[in-house]
């Protein structure tokens, strides 16, 4: 009850908002005149704005986040009695539960043995690179310093992981940017013949070829590593083709290159398996993961690694620059691998992986009958509960709908009651793919309101 005794009454609240809180990833001056969004209270797969309207969250957050759902009692729970316990002691040291969910998760990662604590994936990221650099050092003399990304991939909003992403327009006005980061070309088969390549059978190996061919051209070695999206996600929701991550693979192997795995989207559950890469049978060197390891009740991230990568770093104790000297203040808080454990143990225990693929299955059959209707649509992809569709204004020259169309289908479903997202702020010209990350727990009915939204969407604004 406010003051007057009215029930939610929560202007007091948006005042506050407008008045003093910079919200992420949007232009202010319409708050001039109209009140932001402020999500009250969350419960499934839905939540309610401070206006009492309910939406169906088709991106688990806004940014693919929380993949178990809102209102998690025990995530909560376990949190609260952590806290009061041990709430925070620098990394330096262990913890119960930073030890306990980094045996769960090594558990889940044949092959990676080691997990170093932080709080964002851009931080997670940060790590890896500086791992990547340090081995340079260590072991090349520092020449073999390169990271090699990949046009379309985003790793984070620091100012080195903007160096290391294919999103122009998100990098723009933030430069100069560290050098050392080369980018490679993007494996979106849609728009093979936009990069001289046919599309169909040998299209991801000649994808793959592109990144051996800038290795060569900047000198293998000075090339140190590799970073990827498993499944590209605010780039376009692009599943690399057939012969593609295998031929990453042999390259990576040939030319001595730390192949780095960013799973801040796609680890815990997104495509179906706990880990993105898994769906590939590749078997990286890094894996860095963030939204989906606590689903977004507390903040937590990974760097994981092999044992090799691991052991250049106590190789030599008299060396007193020998080791990994980095540190994540909030890498220390215990509430992160708490929540992680549960969250682990709440998709364990639901069968949640299994959900995530069979509701994917029904989601891309849902998009693409949908695709059968609107003409707009011009392509769909993706895996789990991890799907696209691209909006094109021509399906025979794939022109790229209007960015303005695109945000216009996002608003209209807004205005029904369900989120989506889009490719936005990424790249001038082709921020047009919706994107649908829905949580991990959607049914069919959630799956079917969702396209259904789309549907009526698109009927309106490409009437």
């Amino acid at each position: 009850m406010s003051m007057d005794g009215s029930p939610n009454d929560l202007s007091n609240v948006v005042a506050a908002d407008k008045a003093h809180v910079w919200h992420h990833l949007i232009q202010h001056k319409p708050f001039e005149t109209t009140d932001p969004r402020i999500i009250v209270e969350g419960k499934g797969m839905r939540v309610w704005d401070q206006n009492g309207k309910e939406h169906l969250d088709g991106v688990s957050g806004g940014v693919w986040t929380v993949n178990v759902g809102y209102g998690r009692e025990r995530i909560a729970d376990a949190v609260r009695d952590q806290l009061v316990k041990m709430n925070y002691f620098a990394g330096a040291a262990g913890s119960i539960p930073g030890s306990r969910f980094a045996e769960r998760l090594i558990a889940k990662m044949p092959g990676m043995t080691r997990v170093y604590y932080s709080n964002s994936g851009s931080e997670a990221n940060e790590k890896g690179y500086k791992m990547i650099r340090q081995i340079a050092h260590k072991l090349y003399g520092g020449k073999k310093h390169k990271i090699l990304y990949r046009e379309r991939d985003y790793h984070g909003t620091t100012i080195g992981a903007m160096a290391s992403g294919g999103h122009h327009q998100r990098n723009a006005q933030y430069g100069p940017f560290p050098a050392g980061f080369v980018p490679v070309p993007h494996c979106l088969e849609y728009r093979a013949h936009e990069q001289g390549l046919s599309a169909g059978e040998g299209y991801g190996e000649a994808a793959a070829q592109a990144i051996e061919d800038v290795i060569l051209r900047e000198g293998p070695e000075t090339v140190g590593g590799l970073i990827l999206e498993p499944v590209t996600a605010g780039g376009g929701v692009i599943v690399p083709p057939a012969g593609y991550w295998q031929r990453v693979q042999e390259i990576c192997t040939k030319y001595d290159v730390l192949l780095m795995i960013d799973e801040v989207v796609c680890g815990i559950g997104r495509t179906g398996t706990w880990f993105g890469y898994q769906q590939f049978g590749v078997q990286p060197d890094i894996v860095t993961m963030a939204k989906g390891v606590a689903s977004g009740y507390a903040a937590i991230s990974c760097t994981v690694t092999t044992e090799r990568v691991f052991d250049m770093f106590k190789d030599d104790a008299s060396d007193p620059l020998g080791y990994f000297r980095d540190i994540s203040t909030f890498g220390g808080c215990t509430a992160g691998p708490t929540a992680a454990l549960e969250n682990m143990a709440i998709i364990e225990e639901e069968g949640l992986l299994d959900n995530c693929t069979a509701m994917g299955a029904h989601m891309m059959e849902q998009l693409h009958a949908l695709a059968d209707k609107h003409d707009v649509i011009g392509d769909v992809r993706g895996m789990g509960l991890f799907c696209g569709a691209e909006l094109v204004a021509d399906r025979d020259s794939r022109t790229p709908a209007a960015e303005k169309m695109v945000q216009a289908v996002v608003a209209d479903c807004m205005q029904q009651g369900t989120i989506i997202g889009a490719t936005n702020r990424s790249f001038e010209g082709y921020n047009n793919t919706l994107c649908f990350s829905p949580a991990l727990i959607s049914t069919k009915d959630d799956i079917n309101a969702i396209v259904a939204s789309v549907d009526e969407a698109l009927t309106r604004v490409f009437a």
